[in-house]
Formats: structure tokens, sequence, C-alpha cells
């Protein structure tokens, strides 16, 4: 039959494998209780020779389904990736040999390590299919930029130059942004000294000339719907006319707008028209031209200037921004040039409590404002009051520890940034029953996710994504950020970061047409489906979902959309029925891993623990240990999961009535400073752990058997320590009552 599955074994014995293992009794072990067609060993399985001789047992129809028990599956994965064929890995290496010491009396629970690998794998290969693409796929090479400011025009002729057709869409009858209004900006280039021009014009007028760019200005999103390579949009000009784009993927370019002058009145705000923002004196000074910067009230030139940093951020009172807005320092020296390159002998004074200068310009572009004659004074200034036709700036000055005072002509406050990022919307707010969200005005992208009409936020209201692990992605697939609306950032950062998000915008595009997933499981090609004749339409999946991949058709049922799924398995370990599975991941593939271990009697005091590992933080930490030659107990048995938020609890009932005498779970941190790939991940499983609780009491077992942490992938010295810290609560609480 075309669709028979023959299974294969191949065991390598390289590496130290051989000389620390008894590799005949792990191949028998295969062939007798792993029941593989048939085994083979080799000395060096991923050199030419070894893959050579599994690509010919393939070839010649010898098997589909192969274990491969060597190294960890991180390692050698191009050597071992086979096109067509099902492939589960056994970890003898760093998961075995070099996380257990080379001593004799070792050599035993050793051997039972690798013996329980091998079992592992042969019992999830008989469960494995080798995945097939979604047949809906779509391509669409068009990428939708929305904000036309330098972050959004760059990303667009990124994308333009490498082929893609870019539709820009401008909610201002300009293009240019904020960039548009400055006068000079930040150099980028050495030797760091002056301001340079701001470039914007050149930029606009190749956008407006390249003939792969269309760009909608006084226009809107209005709607917004699809997926990764078929997205629609309907974007709403100013007279109310509106035109469908389709996308294949979306780049939010937003921008920020300043924070509210207004609300700093103790620093002169609407009290003086000479206190001004930055963006105020960029105005004036795009006004003088190359004439002197005359201060609003009255037109007088400018002959003393204070530059006030970290005004209303920084700050933990209510209605302040708690976050450094990262260009600020940098801008007021800029601008502090403006006025000592028109007259040396103004006095242009800029006060601060912490002086940041981030980027390549840094030290010294600061160190040429200091031979310009700006004066640089640390102080925390109080108020500024109107005095004698001119302003007076209040300030405690933080080197003489004493209260002293500044005249000026004109003070510039470098308040913050505040993102553009549209509306927030938590899902649980929604009635059970509404499944349409009433979308407010102001919302940029107005998507049709059940999840709400904008990509979430931070805590401090940037579009989430977190700019260390994983810069550019938004939870929802596909639409990708760049600029100020995701972190504080200047005018070259943005640029760059622009870049970095046309790429992904196009790496998305791609992955959609061959119906494959992006971050974090790049090219995975399985998606989930379910058996809807178990299905309970409990929607749990449909409400855990990070991504908004999952919807619901008129009887309420899940509707799976692959493109927006990003194959963490959420959705599977919410399943309370279990009928959610992926062809190379389902319920059945762990709980047979876990049930082929073998548990030694309660005789033996061989304890066995079930250590679930996060595959992106614990398990690479885990492999890394081994590397570092860190030991590990014997006893524990490793299974790597995509998330933590993919476990479902039948595996701990299941381990826990098996005759495990514990659970560990290793996943990643969460909550606001989460280091979850898929988001909430670890946050839905410490929930749904906590719930355990109950399940152990009824069954007389201690709250201790089932544990989880917080770890990271620099952890790699903890991890064993966490292990070790838990083996010993084993021993002291006992083996479990459960074993036979």
């Amino acid at each position: 039959m075309a669709d028979e599955k023959k299974f294969g074994a191949y065991i390598c014995s390289g590496c130290g494998i051989g000389e620390r293992l008894d590799v005949d009794a792990l191949a028998k072990i295969a062939e007798r209780e792993g029941r593989m067609g048939y085994v083979k060993t080799h000395e060096f399985l991923c050199g030419g020779e070894g893959v050579g001789m599994i690509r010919a047992d393939l070839e010649a129809g010898e098997a589909t389904h192969i274990v491969i028990a060597a190294c960890s599956p991180r390692a050698k994965t191009e050597a071992f990736r086979f096109d067509g064929v099902a492939v589960s890995r056994a970890n003898l290496r760093e998961g075995v040999i070099w996380v257990r010491p080379d001593e004799e009396e070792a050599r035993e629970t050793t051997q039972e390590m690798a013996e329980d690998y091998v079992r592992m794998a042969c019992a999830e290969i008989k469960h494995l299919q080798v995945p097939q693409a979604n047949p809906e796929a779509a391509l669409c090479r068009t990428v939708l930029v929305v904000g036309g400011g330098v972050t959004g025009l760059t990303a667009a002729l990124e994308a333009a130059e490498a082929g893609y057709d870019v539709v820009v869409v401008e909610k201002r009858g300009e293009l240019g942004g904020h960039a548009a209004r400055m006068h000079r900006r930040i150099p980028q280039r050495a030797p760091y000294r002056d301001p340079e021009p701001t470039g914007i014009d050149e930029l606009i007028a190749r956008v407006e000339a390249h003939p792969r760019i269309t760009v909608h200005l006084n226009s809107h999103l209005a709607r917004t719907s699809g997926a990764p390579g078929r997205f629609e949009a309907e974007v709403a000009g100013e007279s109310g006319a509106s035109t469908t784009v389709r996308a294949g993927a979306i780049v939010m370019a937003t921008g920020f707008t300043p924070y509210d002058l207004s609300r700093l009145p103790h620093l002169g705000a609407g009290k003086s028209p000479d206190v001004v923002d930055q963006a105020g004196l960029e105005a004036l000074a795009r006004e003088a031209g190359d004439g002197p910067i005359r201060r609003p009230s009255d037109g007088k030139e400018v002959r003393s200037v204070v530059f006030v940093q970290c005004a209303g951020q920084r700050s933990d009172e209510e209605g302040q921004l708690p976050y450094c807005s990262g260009h600020c320092c940098l801008t007021s020296i800029k601008q502090a040039m403006y006025f000592k390159d028109r007259d040396p002998a103004i006095d242009a004074t800029v006060l601060y409590t912490d002086l940041r200068t981030p980027g390549a310009p840094g030290e010294d572009f600061y160190r040429a404002g200091q031979e310009k004659g700006i004066v640089f004074a640390k102080g925390e200034v109080r108020e500024v009051v109107p005095a004698d036709g001119g302003l007076e700036v209040r300030f405690k000055d933080l080197i003489l520890d004493e209260d002293t005072a500044a005249r000026a002509d004109l003070v510039v406050l470098a308040t913050g940034m505040i993102p553009n990022s549209g509306v927030d919307f938590d899902p649980e707010a929604v009635a059970e029953e509404q499944a349409t969200v009433e979308v407010p005005v102001e919302s940029i992208l107005n998507l049709t996710y059940r999840q709400g009409p904008d990509v979430p936020k931070l805590k401090d209201g940037f579009a989430d994504s977190h700019f260390i692990c994983f810069p550019y992605e938004s939870r929802r697939t596909g639409i990708y950020l760049a600029g100020p609306v995701r972190r504080p950032m200047d005018m070259a950062q943005a640029m760059e970061d622009a870049a970095g998000a046309a790429l992904k915008a196009i790496q998305a595009i791609e992955n959609a047409a061959q119906g494959r997933a992006v971050h974090p499981r790049v090219g995975d090609l399985s998606y989930p489906s379910f058996r809807r004749e178990g299905c309970t339409q409990c929607k749990r999946c449909t409400v855990e979902c990070p991504f908004g991949a999952i919807d619901e058709d008129e009887q309420r049922y899940p509707v799976f959309n692959e493109a927006r799924c990003r194959r963490c398995g959420t959705c599977m370990g919410a399943c309370p029925v279990r009928v959610i599975s992926f062809q190379n991941y389902s319920v059945e593939t762990v709980g047979q891993q876990l049930k082929a271990v073998e548990i030694p009697d309660e005789f033996e005091e061989k304890p066995r623990v079930l250590v679930l590992a996060c595959e992106n933080d614990a398990y690479p930490a885990l492999d890394m240990a081994g590397m570092l030659r860190r030991e590990i107990s014997p006893f524990v048995r490793v299974i790597p999961v995509r998330c933590l938020g993919s476990v479902n609890t039948i595996w701990i009932s299941d381990a826990l009535n098996s005759g495990y005498d514990g659970v560990m779970l290793l996943g990643c941190r969460k909550g606001d400073n989460y280091q979850c790939h898929f988001v909430r991940g670890s946050e839905l499983a410490h929930y749904r752990m906590s719930k355990i609780d109950d399940t152990l009491k009824s069954l007389s077992l201690e709250q201790e058997r089932v544990a989880t942490y917080e770890v990271s992938i620099a952890d790699i010295e903890r991890i064993p320590e966490l292990i070790r810290e838990y083996m010993e609560t084993i021993d002291r609480i006992g083996l479990s009552p459960f074993k036979f």
C-alpha cells in the first residue's frame, strides 16, 4: 500500500556514545520493544557515509519513518533532514552521556537513561505523519505599509527594491511624518560633529517615483481581514470613497505623538508661549532658516536658551511617562547647536539628571557640543516661571547640592514619545456570546479578529513586539511593527527598524505561499486540525490562541486559519477532550513517549521524573548544560514541547497514573516582561497547573509532585540545580504510591 508506514532505526556510536553505552543493547531495545523494521548502527552517523546509508535505505523504500538515536534534535538538523520522511530523534549525546559522570557506578543508570530515550523515540515515530502543506495556501506579493513617515517610507522602499509591490497608507495629506517637520537630524556620519540635513525630501521623491509603490494620502484602514498571503484591507479616503487592497503582509509604521506639553504646567507649559517642546523648536528653527531663532511671544531674538531633559518622562507621577524616549538627549544637543552655530555667544544650557547618547554619534556628538560651548549641567528642574520679560528655570544643582536658578529667553522641554499603537482590547471582557466588537474610531488597523481591532499593547502603550527575542513580530501573524510604535527610537534607528520589518514581511509572504509557518517555527508545514465529532464547542481553543488563528463557524465549531497559526500547540493544550492535533505533534506523540519509559517498581528505589521542557529556552539550556558537562539526575526523562502552552493536563495525569514520581515543567518567563516565544504559553501553563492541586489532593498525592518553573535559555547552570533540588523533594516525600 502507498500509505503503509515502514519503520527503521539508526543508532550512532560516535562522539563517545559507543564508549559510554552498550549500543548493541540499544539496538535490541529498538528492534524488540520499539518494533522497528530494521536497526542499523554506525560510528559516524552524521558523516557522509552515515547519511548516505540512510538515504540509500529511504530511496530503496525500506522506511518511511525513522528513528535517529544520536545527538540532540537541535544538532545536525541539516544532515538529518530527509524530505517526505518522518524523523524522531533520541538524544543520547547531550541528553545522556554528557550529563552523566563517566564512572563505573553510574554506568547502569546511564544505560537505563539511553534505553528509555530509544523507547520514547520509537513510540513517538509510530504516531508521526509527514506534514503536508495546506492546499489553500495563497500568494499575494504586495506589502501594505501603514504610515508614511520616515519608517514607513523606508520599509516601502526596501520591499519595493526587493521586487515586491507596496501600498502606503498615510492619514495626513503629505508624506514624511515628523521628519518632514524637522530642521536638521542627528548626524549619522563621522566625525559626528554637526547636525545634518534630514534627507526626507529625497526619500519622499524616491517613494513617489518608484513604479512598484502606490501611495494613498488622507486615508486610513477602515477594515482589515484575512491572513498572511491573503490580507484584504479597505482603504478609506478623505472623500469617503474606499479601495480594497490585497496584501501578503503588513508593516505597521504609525510612529508616535509627542507627549502633551499642557500636562507640565509646573515647567511653564501654558503659562508662557516661550516654553516649547522639541517639536516646537524644530518649527522655530525651520521658520528662521539661516537667520536668528526668535521666541514666539514677541519675536525677539533668543540669546539664552535652556533645555530641560526628561520633562514628563522617566517619572512615576500619574499621567507622566515611566520610560526614557531614547532620542531626547541627542536631540537637545542637536538643537543647542542650532543656536551655537548661528552665534557662539548665545547661552545654551542642557539641564539633565542623566545624559544618554546611544548609537554611533553618542560620545562624539556630545563632545562636539561641549567644544561649541554648550553648557551641560546636572540638575533637577523644579519649576519654570515668567520673570522680568523672560523665564526663570529653578532647579536643584545635583553637583553642588543646592537650589539655584537660570534665566532664559526660551525654554525647551524634552518631552517623550507616545506610540500611535491604536486601541487596546481585552478579549476576556467580551461577553461569551458576543462574537463582534464595536471598533473605536481611533483604531489603526481595524482588524476583524476576535481578539481585537489592533495589535495588543505592552504596559506602556507600545505595540507588543518583544525587542530582544523577536523584534518586529506581533501577535498578529503577518503584521510587523517598525519604528517608535514598538519602542522609543530616533530617526536612524527607525530606518534600520524599517528594513528589518520589511524583510520579515517578505519572509511571511514567501512562507505563506508554501503553507509554512513563520516565527519561531519557520518552515513548519504542520497546522492544527480537529475531530469535529468529538468537539464540545467549549471555545477554549478560540479564546486561548495567542495569535487570533482560530475563529468559529455559524455552529460555533472552531475554524483554524493555518496562515495565522504559529504552531505553538496552545489550542491542543487547552482542549479538554483532546480532539486537536498536528500531524507531527499531538497528545498521542507525547503521551506515547512518556508511557514508553520503563518505570522501576518501588523496591528498586529508582524514581522517575518527567520533565516537559520548552523547546525554545529550557531544552536548549539543557543541551548547553550537557556541553558543559553539568551533571543531571539519571532519574529524569526529558521531553521537549513546542511551548508549555501546548501541555495537555492528560499528560500529567497519565504520568502520575503510570508511576512517575513527579512532573517538572520548564518554561519561559511570563508576565509583562515575558520571554515566551508564543506570548502567553508559559502563563497559561502556570494557570492550568494551579488547577492540578485539587486533582492531586483527590488522589492523595502531594502538591510538590507537579512543579512549574520559569527559566531562560541562559539558565545553563540553574536548570541542573533546579532538577537536583526537585529530586531532593522527591526523596523527602517518597516514591509515588501508584507504582506497580
